[in-house]
């Protein structure tokens, strides 16, 4: 009886030794796969070449072909789950009324219902509304939070960077810049 019970304490700690081995390369595999993603803005102008999904068609497009048809663009990075989000929104469903701006809303790692909710209840100031569910896209554009807004000109020239919520001295600005 004891005969066994040795094999099988030596069979268990065999597993247990190859388990931890293995765990052991994974884990070095892994740390050592750069995760670092960094803006990609060079000279002020954005990178706009990589496929999104709007929020609300559920369709995926090129970001590339959200620029024409209109001189400026204003990207906002939102989440329903940002506090600052809800003071500006009044601020964003006020520039939404100037023909000159495109507004583009980019959801930062978001729920899609939480987002609809917030739509909802705050207004939607956006002509279009795209997912960034890992935040990738938002890094792209160089935003470290939420929300963060771009004045953008027609070619992808950053005109303006809003760090924080939007509010009546930005609206000023960006009209006034908007319709010079």
């Amino acid at each position: 009886m004891q005969f066994f019970q040795k094999i099988n304490n030596s069979k268990t700690s065999l597993i247990v030794l190859i388990l931890l081995i293995s765990s052991f390369f994974v884990l070095k595999f892994a740390l050592k796969k750069e995760k670092i993603y960094s803006p990609k803005i060079v000279d002020n102008q954005i990178f706009a070449n990589f496929e999104v999904e709007e929020l609300i068609e559920g369709k995926k497009i090129n970001f590339d072909s959200v620029f024409f048809g209109k001189n400026f663009y204003l990207i906002n990075i939102w989440s329903s789950w940002c506090e600052p989000c809800k003071d500006e929104s009044e601020y964003l469903l006020e520039l939404k009324n100037d023909d000159a701006i495109k507004m583009i809303g980019i959801n930062y790692k978001d729920k899609k219902k939480n987002a609809f909710n917030f739509l909802k209840l705050y207004g939607n100031p956006f002509d279009k509304i795209y997912i960034d569910k890992q935040g990738t896209i938002s890094i792209n554009f160089g935003a470290y939070g939420v929300p963060e807004t771009f004045l953008i000109n027609n070619e992808k020239k950053v005109l303006r960077k809003y760090i924080g919520p939007l509010n009546e001295k930005d609206v000023y600005e960006i009209k006034k810049i908007i319709n010079n």
